[in-house]
C-alpha cells in the first residue's frame, strides 16, 4: 500500500504540493510563487495559465525532494483561494480572462445594481452570504458583460467557470481529453449561488445574475473521488480524492471537526472558522455563513466565517511598495525594537472592510501621528492591526454562538511571529495555540482525500494526530486591552466613506 498523501495548496501568492505521511507530517513540499497582477487601484488578477504550469512543476518538486513516484502516493487532495473566479473555454482549453482574485474590487457596480432591489442581504437568507465583490459570482458577471465575445460563447455553452480547485481539477483529470468539471461544498459556497440547504445551484439566483449554469461546475462532497490524474502527468492514474476550500481546509487540518470548535488562519488576510455542525447559524453580527465540510454521503457541517481581507498582505505592502523591510520576517524585528505602537493605528482597508462592518467605501488610514512616531511603530500598528480585526471577528462569533471561546488555534504563516502571537492573546485575553504541523491547509485537504481512499480510517484517528507546540497566555491588564481596542475601533471609523463618485 502507498505510504503518502499529497495535497495541492493553490493559495494566492503561490501554489504548493506537500506530501504528508501517516502520522500527519510533511515528507516534502515544492512551491512556486505566481505573479500578482494589478491592472488598476482594486483589480487584483492571476495567469490561470502560470497557475497551472506552476502546480505541475511543484509536484514535480515534490516527489524529487523525498524521492517518490506515483506508485508511492495514495491519493491527491486540492486546496484553493476560494473565491478567485476562473472562466475558461471548453473548446480551446485556456481561460479567456485572467483569474479575477478574490480581494479584487471591481464588481461594485455590479454589486451596488443587485443591491437596487433588496439591499446587500438580498440573498443572504439562502446562500449564507451579503452581495460584496469578495464572492466570485459578481466577477463571472465582470467577465460575462466586459470581455469580448465571452457572452456569446456562454450562451453557447462553450465557458466553463471554476475556482481554482476546479481549474487544477479539471487540468489534472485530463483537460481537453475529459477532464472532470467539478468543485466541492465549500468552494460552492463562496460563488453567491449554492443553496446552503440542497447543497445545489440556485436557478432562480443564477437566472438573476444572468449566469447560465452550463458555466457552473458540479457540486461534490468534499471527501470522494472525483477522478484519476491523467496520463501525461507524473501522479498519472493517482485518484483525487478531496477537496477543500482553503480556509475550511486548515479547520479540517487542525481536526475542529466538531460543533464548537474553531480555527484563526493568518495568510494574505485572516480568516477564522466556528463549527456550528449541521445547525445552519445566520449571523446577525456581520459574519458568513458557509460550509465546513462535508464527506461522502454524510451530512454537512456548517461554519461562521469572519473574513479579514488584509493582515499579512499589509506587511507584503511595507516591504514591496514602502520598502521599509526586505523580508516578511523582519517585521517581527522591526516591531520589537519599541515597546508600544506609540499611538499609532494601522487600518488596512486596501479592499475596504470585510467581518464584521462589510464597508466597500472604506480605504486604508494610519492614524494617531505624531513626530514621535518611528517605523518601529508603523512596523508595530501593522501587526496589531491583524490582532485587532481578529478580536472584532471573535467578538462577533461570540455574540453570535453565545457560547464564547475559551481559546483559539491558530494556523498559517504569519504564526511564526511570536511578537505577534502574544499580542493576539492579549487582545483577546484567552490563550493562543499553534499547532506542531503549521501547514493546516495542506493537511486538511490531505486528511479529506486520504480518508476518501481508506489512508485514513476515522476522525479520531485525525485527531490523534493533532500536537500542540506553542501556547500564548494573556498578559495585558483587561483595562489596557480595553483602551487600545477602543482606540482602534475610532481609527476604523476614519476609513469610513473615503470611496465615492470621485474617489476610486
Amino acid at each position: 500500500m502507498a505510504k503518502y498523501v499529497l495535497a495541492i495548496d493553490q493559495g494566492t501568492t503561490s501554489s504548493r504540493a506537500i506530501i504528508f505521511d501517516h502520522s500527519g507530517s510533511i515528507v516534502s513540499t515544492g512551491q512556486l510563487e505566481h505573479e500578482q497582477i494589478f491592472p488598476r487601484a482594486g483589480w487584483v488578477e492571476h495567469n490561470p495559465m502560470e497557475i497551472w504550469d506552476n502546480t505541475r512543476e511543484v509536484i514535480g518538486q515534490a516527489l524529487s525532494k523525498a524521492n517518490l513516484t506515483r506508485h508511492d502516493i495514495s491519493a491527491v487532495g486540492i486546496t484553493n483561494q476560494r473565491e478567485t473566479a476562473v472562466v475558461w473555454d471548453r473548446t480551446t482549453g485556456k481561460p479567456v480572462y485572467n483569474a479575477i482574485v478574490w480581494q479584487d474590487t471591481r464588481t461594485q457596480p455590479i454589486v451596488d445594481r443587485l443591491a437596487a432591489d433588496g439591499g446587500v442581504e438580498r440573498f443572504k437568507q439562502k446562500v449564507g452570504l451579503p452581495l460584496a465583490t469578495y464572492f466570485s459570482g459578481t466577477k463571472i458577471v465582470w467577465i460575462l458583460e466586459n470581455v469580448e465575445g465571452a457572452r456569446a460563447k456562454a450562451d453557447a455553452g462553450d465557458l466553463m467557470f471554476g475556482t481554482t480547485d476546479s481549474w487544477v481539477l479539471w487540468n489534472l483529470t485530463g483537460g481537453l481529453e475529459g477532464g472532470v468539471h467539478a468543485t466541492d461544498v465549500t468552494n460552492a459556497s463562496r460563488t453567491l449561488f449554492m443553496d446552503l440547504e440542497t447543497l445545489q445551484w440556485d436557478d432562480e439566483i443564477l437566472s438573476i445574475f444572468n449566469v447560465p449554469k452550463s458555466m457552473m461546475p458540479e457540486i461534490k462532497s468534499s471527501s470522494e473521488v472525483y477522478g484519476t490524474v491523467n496520463e501525461h502527468s507524473l501522479l498519472r492514474e493517482v485518484p483525487i480524492a478531496g477537496i477543500l476550500g482553503d480556509q475550511q481546509a486548515a479547520t479540517f487540518g487542525q481536526a475542529a471537526f466538531d460543533q464548537g470548535e474553531a480555527k484563526n488562519t493568518y495568510g494574505t488576510g485572516n480568516f477564522l472558522i466556528f463549527n456550528t455542525g449541521t445547525d445552519i447559524i445566520h449571523s446577525k453580527n456581520g459574519l458568513l455563513t458557509t460550509l465546513g465540510y462535508k464527506l461522502g454521503d454524510a451530512e454537512p457541517h456548517y461554519a461562521l466565517e469572519g473574513s479579514i481581507a488584509v493582515t499579512g498582505a499589509l506587511v507584503q505592502w511595507l516591504r514591496d511598495n514602502l520598502g521599509m523591510i526586505t523580508s516578511s520576517e523582519e517585521i517581527e524585528t522591526l516591531a520589537a525594537t519599541v515597546d508600544d505602537n506609540g499611538g499609532a493605528y494601522f487600518v488596512p482597508a486596501f479592499s475596504g472592510l470585510f467581518a464584521p462592518y462589510w464597508r466597500s467605501d472604506a480605504r486604508g488610514a494610519l492614524v494617531g501621528l505624531t513626530r514621535f512616531v518611528n517605523k518601529g511603530h508603523i512596523a508595530r500598528a501593522a501587526l496589531e492591526a491583524t490582532a485587532f480585526q481578529t478580536r472584532e471577528v471573535l467578538d462577533a462569533v461570540n455574540a453570535d454562538s453565545g457560547v464564547p471561546l475559551t481559546e483559539l488555534k491558530v494556523d498559517g504563516g504569519m504564526i511564526k511571529n511570536n511578537l505577534l502571537m502574544q499580542f493576539q492573546a492579549d487582545i483577546i485575553g484567552v490563550p493562543v495555540i499553534r499547532p506542531v504541523v503549521a501547514e493546516t491547509t495542506a493537511l486538511g485537504a490531505a486528511y479529506a482525500a486520504g480518508l476518501a481512499v481508506g489512508f485514513w480510517s476515522t476522525l479520531d484517528e485525525l485527531r490523534s494526530n493533532w500536537q500542540e507546540d506553542s501556547r500564548w497566555t494573556p498578559k495585558l491588564s483587561a483595562d489596557e486591552s480595553a483602551r487600545q481596542l477602543r482606540n482602534w475601533k475610532k481609527a476604523v471609523t476614519k476609513t469610513f466613506d473615503w470611496v465615492d463618485e470621485d474617489v476610486l
